[in-house]
């Protein structure tokens, strides 16, 4: 139990790790567990337009594909001209007290290949959770965000994911929540509280 609790503790340290790139694009930051959470909805969502997908594999790459950076870091493009991570020795070192070291190790292999149609989704999953990051940087004036929103959008590797990047491309971040009309925003509270109460009539 000890290897596993200890493990976990690990894990939590992926809270306090940056997401490095957002220093050079001037605005926004999250941490790779925030990256991860994002990364896995959208692994969910992807396997839903893709039933031939194997959404627990999908899932289990989404979740695990950054938990090397507990013990690296978070390595951005510029970062990674001039550094090398040794991946493998993280994984290798971070894996070998576990009794189910073997399967996490074997899924960050399946994923960084990408040979996999499972592995492709997750990997395009990775990449569009960046992609709504940078949305949003640029729906808040951020004009760089443009340049790595189009690299973000030619590294997917799936149509399904395409598909997904053109809608996020053409969606206004704050729509889900800003689409109201203005008498909500005016009398929010009180209209609330007269939507209770007719529920409320109706109920009784």
């Amino acid at each position: 139990m000890r290897e596993i609790t200890e493990f976990l503790f690990e894990t939590s340290m992926l809270r306090r790790t940056p997401r490095s790139g957002f220093q050079f694009l001037g605005s926004g930051s999250e941490s790779v567990a925030e990256h991860v959470l994002s990364a896995i909805f959208i692994g969910y969502v992807l396997c839903k337009m893709d039933e031939q997908a194997d959404e627990l594999k999908v899932l289990k790459f989404c979740l695990m594909h950054d938990l090397p950076e507990a013990r690296t870091g978070d390595m951005n493009y510029v970062n990674k001209k001039y550094v090398k991570v040794d991946e493998k020795k993280a994984v290798k070192e971070l894996t070998a007290p576990l009794f189910f070291g073997g399967e996490i190790e074997d899924a960050l292999d399946e994923f960084n290949e990408g040979r996999t149609r499972e592995s492709l989704l997750a990997r395009d999953a990775d990449q569009l959770a960046l992609l709504l990051h940078l949305k949003e940087c640029s729906d808040l004036g951020n004009k760089y965000s443009q340049e790595w929103m189009r690299f973000a959008t030619q590294r997917l590797e799936t149509e399904t994911a395409r598909k997904l990047a053109m809608s996020i491309l053409d969606t206004d971040y704050s729509t889900w929540w800003s689409k109201e009309n203005d008498d909500w925003w005016i009398n929010g509270s009180s209209l609330a509280k007269k939507d209770r109460k007719d529920q409320s009539k109706n109920e009784g």
